[in-house]
C-alpha cells in the first residue's frame, strides 16, 4: 500500500497507515516512533500525556518511543539513549525481510552520524519495520554493526499503553521470574505474586521472560498480548500519583490510564561483532475477554493462539 503522510507543527513528517477495516497508526519521523493505534472502532490503544511536547528535540512521552542504544539509566548515555530524538528517514532496502502482505506498513533506518559517533563511537545501522493488520500492531527491529570493532547495546521498545484503570489491571505472564527493581537501585528480586497490580509506583525489569505477556484490563473487558522474540526482558512501569507530578510532559491524573509494559535487550546487552545484525519482533494484539471475578482462565490468555 502506498504510504500516506502528514506534517507536524515543526514540519516534519508522520507517517499514516490504515488497514481495510479501520484500524490505523500513525508514526513520527522523529524518533521512529509510534505515537497513535486505533483499533477498527476508532479506539486509541497507545497512551499519550495530556501534556506531551511536539517539539523536536523535545522527547514525546506516550506511543513507542525507541530506546537505543540504551535503556533508562543503565549506562553513561543520556536516558533511554538518543534514538528517540533522533530525525529518522524512510528506509529504501529494508531486505531481507519478508513483504508485509496485506498490511500497512512502513521502513524506517537510523544511521549514526558525526555527532552520535562523539558520545557513542560505534557506527552503525538501525532499522524498525512497522505493520499493522486487523487487531495488531508489529514492530520489527534490526541493528546491524558497521564498524570494525564489536560494539554492545541495549534495546528497547517502550509500550505506553491505554489502560481503563491502572488500579483495574493486571499483568500476567511474570510470575515467579526474577527483576531488576529500578526503585532499590536495581536490586535483584523474585516475584512473589500470581499477577502483577497495581496500588502505588511500580519500575522493574522482568528477566528472562517469556515471549507471551498478558495485559487484562478488567473494566474494559479486553486483554492486550504482547508477543516477543529476540528482547528477553519485560518493563514494568507506572510512575502512580507522587511522581507523575514531578514529570514536567505527564498530567498529574495520566499514571491512571497508563501502564507501561516494555520489550527489550537490557540484561543482558547484545553483542554484535563487524558485520553482525541482530532483530528483534514485537507484536501487539487485542482480544476481547469476558474476564470478570476471576472467571478468565489465564493459561488460556498466555500460551493459547
Amino acid at each position: 500500500m502506498p504510504l500516506n503522510f502528514g506534517n507536524d507543527v515543526d514540519g516534519s513528517s508522520r507517517i499514516l497507515l490504515n488497514e481495510p477495516r479501520g484500524s490505523t497508526a500513525q508514526v513520527l519521523l522523529f524518533g521512529g516512533q509510534v505515537i497513535s493505534w486505533k483499533n477498527e472502532r476508532r479506539e486509541e490503544l497507545l497512551f499519550m500525556s495530556s501534556k506531551a511536547q511536539y517539539l523536536p528535540p523535545k522527547i514525546i512521552r506516550g506511543g513507542i518511543p525507541v530506546c537505543f542504544p540504551q535503556f533508562g539509566n543503565f549506562g553513561g548515555l543520556e536516558r533511554h539513549g538518543f534514538a528517540r530524538n533522533r530525525f529518522w528517514a524512510l528506509d529504501d532496502d529494508p531486505s531481507p525481510l519478508p513483504a508485509a502482505n496485506k498490511q500497512s506498513s512502513v521502513d524506517l533506518i537510523l544511521k549514526s552520524t558525526e555527532d552520535d559517533l562523539k558520545i557513542w563511537p560505534h557506527s552503525f545501522e538501525l532499522r524498525v519495520r512497522i505493520s499493522i493488520s486487523l487487531g495488531k500492531l508489529t514492530v520489527i527491529p534490526r541493528v546491524r554493526n558497521i564498524d570494525s570493532k564489536p560494539f554492545s547495546f541495549m534495546f528497547a521498545l517502550r509500550n505506553y499503553l491505554h489502560v481503563s484503570d491502572i488500579s483495574e489491571v493486571r499483568v500476567e505472564g511474570l510470575e515467579t521470574l526474577d527483576y531488576l527493581d529500578n526503585l532499590k537501585g536495581k536490586e535483584r528480586f523474585t516475584e512473589q505474586a500470581d499477577a502483577i497490580t497495581f496500588d502505588g509506583e511500580i519500575d522493574r525489569v522482568y528477566l528472562n521472560t517469556p515471549t507471551k505477556i498478558a495485559v487484562i484490563d478488567h473494566e474494559r473487558k479486553r486483554t492486550i498480548e504482547l508477543r516477543k522474540e529476540g528482547m528477553p526482558n519485560a518493563v514494568v512501569w507506572n510512575p502512580w500519583d507522587k511522581k507523575a507530578k514531578s514529570i514536567a510532559d505527564m498530567g498529574d491524573e495520566d499514571y491512571m490510564t497508563m501502564l507501561c509494559v516494555d520489550s527489550g535487550a537490557i540484561e543482558p546487552q547484545v553483542l554484535l561483532k563487524p558485520g553482525e545484525e541482530w532483530k528483534g519482533r514485537q507484536e501487539l494484539s487485542i482480544v476481547s475477554s469476558s474476564y470478570c471475578s476471576g472467571q478468565l482462565d489465564p493459561r488460556k490468555v498466555l500460551y493459547g493462539d
